[in-house]
């Protein structure tokens, strides 16, 4: 019975560690693009809609995935 407490401790204390360690590798290491790359995302933008896309919202989503199953024939 104190084993199982010693591990389940230990187990929570390395999860804890872990999850900490990632939250602030996550936050100390930041990314930002250069120029070059802001320059080529408008110009992938500007092909997009000048091509007709267009963001579908939520109800063009819900219409077109299957929501309520699959008919049967």
């Amino acid at each position: 019975m104190f084993n199982t407490i010693i591990g389940l401790a230990a187990f929570a204390a390395i999860a804890l560690i872990g999850w900490a360690i990632a939250e602030i590798k996550g936050k100390a290491c930041g990314y930002e693009k250069n120029q070059m790359e802001k320059d080529v995302d408008e110009q992938q933008a500007q092909f997009l809609h000048k091509n007709g896309f267009h963001e579908l919202s939520i109800k063009d989503v819900i219409k077109s995935i299957s929501t309520k199953g699959f008919k049967t024939t």
